[in-house]
């Protein structure tokens, strides 16, 4: 886990080791100062020589302005190699997540991915920062002041040395308890991060069902559950601070008890007033280093759960990768399924596609009907390489899919999906996706054939018009439109069309379909769609039930051949009493 993470340092290696070399430098001086201290003490404020009062006070002064200085340049590199080893992670992240097929992605939630990316990464990141300058400064400053006190007086590092261990093993004690307490929490932020990002989504079906008060309730379960986890967690590390604290205060009322009786009954010849007061500023240093590490334990204790969680998202494999040799180049739309089965899990036993066998050549157009649940998009996201068949071949351009490029691939098919998406900018900017060194000429033609052209024209800023994020201030057809655009600005070899043009009337239905028989001869088109009206004109119709093909061909053929696809016809194309449609 810490050779993953570690990666993630990369051109911020000299901050992180400049951080290191300035806090030893900045401790080394620390443990100086109280060296000097007492010899100022000794020789200069007790015999009352004012020489030796101002050599070593400017030896004092020179040395705490070094300190700061070292301690200041240890502040800004740690910044930066955190910052930047922060911002590495989340890059390595999100470029792994790209390469995710749905597969992948289906295993974890958007909203774990987000907390994973930001609220996770700031976890580890803090305990980067803590690694680097106080995971250093705390063992280092530990150690020299040990040994600066072993050698003014042996007692006294003795009290010292038996204190240590104690408060590793509180500490020890402590982590056991916490860490478990701190795992639930970051996968309860999965699930708050859901709720929010649902209800910001849906907020016009919450407004519309009335349902805020329950949106209300649910996020503050969620949240409470998140406080009392928390504060239980933290109620347990609260027990460190006074652990110290008792500590701090019994050695150095120890110290001051036997220091000063050495000293009375040696008459400063074993111990001078200055080296007790050194030993009281070793001994703040030697406790004060304890806590530090205790905090530096505690953080990385808080931050294991998330540098687990994403090791997790960097070690997922994408299941969907390059041939060793791809091929680059789409020559057809032919599309041809050869056995074709596929399931969502491992299980064969829960096929959604089962013995798919269809071919189609390039420049048809296919239409495709089916209930809810046929498996109609399913089908479909095997062409681009969505999702591998579980068994059986998918053919493009007479070449198995799994065979060439996938970029190459899924530039050549253009699938606008069921869910339309758009992007926070211009609706020039939206468009660009499918191409973006697309011309203003070309941009205008494809809208023109998504029967866009006509909205967006009526926009006082045209295709400089802005769209909010997720394409809130325009309509549900509007949106299809734009996206069917977009796709066609990829000048594919198949377009996909799952259910997209649901949202529109269907006499723009009509227009789009007569525009890209037109315009697009050479391209394969296959539509999914709930009317017949939008697939009637089709090459060929295939008819989906349980995830087989239960009909096929034209519309002609299957009002003879197939009472299933008659019934939704009749079902769509006449009122009650048998009258058409007016």
């Amino acid at each position: 886990m810490i050779k993953k993470l570690s990666r993630a340092v990369r051109e911020y290696k000299t901050p992180s080791v400049l951080t290191s070399v300035f806090v030893t430098l900045e401790v080394v001086l620390e443990i100086l100062i109280p060296f000097f201290m007492a010899d100022l003490i000794d020789q200069g404020i007790k015999p009352g020589n004012m020489n030796v009062i101002v050599k070593f006070g400017l030896i004092l002064i020179g040395m705490a302005i070094l300190s700061f200085t070292f301690g200041a340049l240890s502040g800004n590199f740690c910044a930066k190699a955190s910052s930047g080893f922060a911002k590495n992670l989340r890059k390595d992240m999100f470029h792994k997540i790209q390469s995710y097929s749905f597969y992948n992605i289906d295993k974890f939630s958007p909203a774990s991915l987000v907390t994973r990316i930001t609220t996770d990464v700031n976890y580890v990141q803090q305990s980067y920062q803590m690694i680097i300058r106080i995971a250093v400064r705390s063992p280092l400053m530990l150690i020299i002041a040990m040994i600066m006190t072993f050698r003014t007086n042996v007692t006294m590092g003795l009290i010292l040395l038996i204190a240590s261990p104690l408060l590793f093993g509180a500490l020890l004690l402590i982590l056991r308890f916490v860490h478990p307490q701190f795992k639930k929490v970051v996968k309860e932020y999965d699930e708050l991060n859901n709720t929010v990002e649902e209800n910001v989504r849906a907020t016009r079906v919450v407004k519309a069902y009335v349902r805020e008060n329950y949106e209300i309730e649910k996020f503050g379960k969620t949240s409470n559950k998140i406080y009392k986890d928390y504060s239980k967690a933290r109620k347990i590390l609260a027990f460190n601070s006074p652990i110290m604290q008792i500590a701090i205060y019994t050695c150095m009322i120890l110290i001051s008890y036997f220091g000063a009786k050495i000293i009375v009954d040696t008459g400063s010849t074993v111990l001078t007033t200055g080296q007790l007061s050194t030993l009281f500023q070793y001994t703040m240093q030697i406790l004060s280093s304890l806590m530090m590490f205790s905090m530096v334990v505690i953080t990385i204790a808080i931050s294991r759960a998330s540098a687990q969680r994403i090791v997790e998202v960097l070690d997922e494999v994408p299941n969907i990768t390059n041939s060793e040799n791809p091929v680059y180049e789409v020559k057809s739309g032919d599309i041809e399924f050869k056995d074709v089965s596929f399931s969502y899990t491992d299980d064969i036993s829960k096929l959604c596609l089962k013995d798919i066998n269809l071919s189609i050549k390039s420049g048809e157009t296919i239409g495709i009907l089916g209930g809810t649940g046929s498996s109609k998009s399913t089908l479909i996201s095997l062409i681009p390489r969505l999702y591998d068949a579980t068994s059986g071949k998918v053919f493009v351009g007479k070449k198995d899919v799994k065979e060439y490029d996938i970029e190459t691939l899924r530039d050549s098919v253009a699938v606008v999906l069921q869910k339309n998406v758009l992007f926070s900018g211009t609706i020039k900017e939206n468009l660009k996706w499918g191409n973006k060194n697309a011309t203003d000429k070309e941009i205008e033609k494809a809208c023109k054939l998504a029967c866009a052209d006509e909205f967006i024209e009526n926009f006082p800023d045209k295709y400089d018009t802005y769209i909010e994020q997720g394409g809130t201030n325009v309509s549900g057809g509007q949106k299809q439109r734009l996206c069917i655009a977009r796709a066609l600005l990829k000048k594919p070899k198949i377009l996909i069309l799952d259910d997209s043009t649901s949202a529109v009337d269907t006499k723009t239905d009509s227009m789009i379909r007569r525009a890209f028989k037109e315009e697009i001869p050479k391209t394969t088109k296959i539509i999914i769609a709930q009317r017949v009206t939008s697939v009637m004109d089709a090459d060929k119709i295939i008819l989906l039930e349980g995830g087989k093909i239960s009909a096929m061909g034209k519309h002609s053929e299957l009002l003879k051949t197939s009472e299933v696809y008659k019934d939704i016809y009749t079902s769509q194309t006449q009122k009650k009493g048998g009258k058409k449609d007016e």
